[in-house]
């Protein structure tokens, strides 16, 4: 019985080891790979360019800031034909391009319409 229990304790302490040892090093194995990626990243922010100086930092126009232009635009006519139109005929490759209305006028509703397609007013009278 002796035996068998002293054989039976050194198995427990050797696999107690193991199972000790096995997290030990697979934390090892995580700091060295954090600590490998915090050096590449390292030596890659060495390699970018320095950020600018402030002399190199935009300035504004001589003119003064740009402002926004207010235009009304209208629709480009789409070509007419016998064949199908498709996108490589269009202009702008299918994106619907548009123009500076010649009157810059902003476009109202009449007077006593909906304004609405399909609102349920009676519209006009």
């Amino acid at each position: 019985m002796n035996i068998a229990w002293t054989a039976w304790t050194d198995i427990a302490a050797s696999r107690d080891l193991q199972v000790g040892i096995g997290p030990f090093v697979a934390g090892l194995a995580v700091v060295a790979l954090l600590i490998g990626a915090f050096v590449i990243g390292a030596r890659i922010r060495r390699r970018e360019p320095a950020p600018p100086r402030p002399e190199e930092q935009p300035r504004l126009p001589e003119g003064g800031p740009v402002h926004e232009v207010r235009e009304y635009r209208e629709p480009d006519e789409v070509p007419q034909g016998r064949h199908r139109l498709t996108p490589h005929r269009l202009k702008g490759h299918g994106n619907s391009g548009t123009r500076t209305s010649p009157t810059q006028t902003r476009p109202r509703w009449d007077e006593g319409s909906s304004g609405a397609f399909g609102s349920g007013s009676p519209g006009r009278h």
